[in-house]
């Protein structure tokens, strides 16, 4: 693809490129920017909650996501994102803000379906949000997005304090095993070089789509851009961050693990559709109650997501 002002030429890095390969090709082609077009820069403004994903101070991914009125995340130019939000202290991502830190962030919106990602770069931090550099900026399909509206909620005191955990216990199994929805916080390894850094994606299917055995989750892993942004990741740092959202009760459920992805066919023949699989043993969790001000009420199923399987 030739190069353009707009457009990289070459924008995945070693370990993606080597993912693209493993998985049999990548995609014909990548509309990644290095800034953030007009149309990004307004849909981001519209938005009540975002995800982002940041290294903490031991270089472990974790992912969060942050709330406000619409409008708390805004462009005021084309590589430049500000976010007037800041986190929980109680959150383990609120450590990990910090200038000068890598960061991914995914603006997706339930309604409508839509998503588009921007990576980048803390270039400011301040008591009311940060300033964000931006590096790259493009848009994803809408595959496996389940339909959902939201509602802001006053702020209540939760009915029972945060918890750290060093493995899963009950409630934690049954909200991921219940889950249709999830996102993955990534970076790249020492391979990544200009190109790399930090990364949060999306992760939807049925119910029942993420197997828990123990402290291990198994993920099938459905056909999707082939860009292979977090797979890519994974192969240089095999270290994730993993966020469940109770989207009824505005519970938090974040992890912290370590990943190995099994290319094989036979792997992929345990779930209807999926390409391969991945497995995240789980090194530490933070389930923190009622701790977002929003809440979803669910629409419907994404069409794809809905030609998937589960786990039974």
């Amino acid at each position: 693809m030739a190069s353009s002002p707009e457009v990289v030429a070459s924008p995945f890095h070693r370990d993606e490129l080597e993912a693209q390969r493993r998985a049999g090709g990548g995609p014909r082609g990548a509309s990644v920017r290095t800034f953030m077009p007009d149309q990004h820069r307004s849909f981001f403004a519209l938005l009540p909650y975002l995800v982002i994903g940041v290294a903490d101070e031991r270089g472990w991914p974790v992912a969060s996501m942050l709330t406000g009125e619409p409008g708390f995340a805004h462009s005021p130019d084309p590589a430049t994102l500000r976010i007037d939000a800041v986190l929980d202290r109680g959150d383990p991502a609120s450590f990990a803000l910090r200038a000068g830190q890598e960061i991914g962030i995914l603006g997706i919106d339930f309604a409508t379906r839509r998503r588009n990602r921007v990576n980048g770069m803390i270039a400011a931090l301040d008591a009311t949000g940060f300033t964000v550099a931006v590096r790259q900026s493009f848009g994803n399909c809408p595959q496996y997005i389940q339909q959902r509206t939201v509602l802001r909620v006053p702020p209540t005191q939760p009915s029972e304090a945060a918890r750290v955990l060093t493995a899963l216990d009950g409630r934690t199994r049954s909200l991921i095993a219940g889950a249709d929805t999830f996102f993955v916080a990534s970076r790249s390894g020492a391979d990544g070089g200009a190109l790399g850094g930090a990364d949060v994606s999306h992760r939807g299917g049925r119910p029942g789509f993420v197997r828990v055995e123990g402290d291990q989750l198994t993920i099938p892993d459905f056909s999707g851009n082939r860009y292979f942004n977090t797979l890519g990741n994974l192969l240089g740092e095999p270290r994730a961050g993993l966020l469940f959202v109770d989207f009824e009760t505005g519970d938090v459920l974040q992890l912290q693990g370590r990943v190995a992805i099994d290319w094989s066919k036979d792997a992929a023949r345990a779930v209807e559709g999926a390409e391969r699989l991945w497995r995240f043993d789980v090194a530490r969790a933070w389930y923190r109650p009622s701790a977002l001000p929003l809440r979803w009420s669910f629409v419907g199923y994404s069409p794809v997501a809905l030609r998937t399987g589960t786990w039974g």
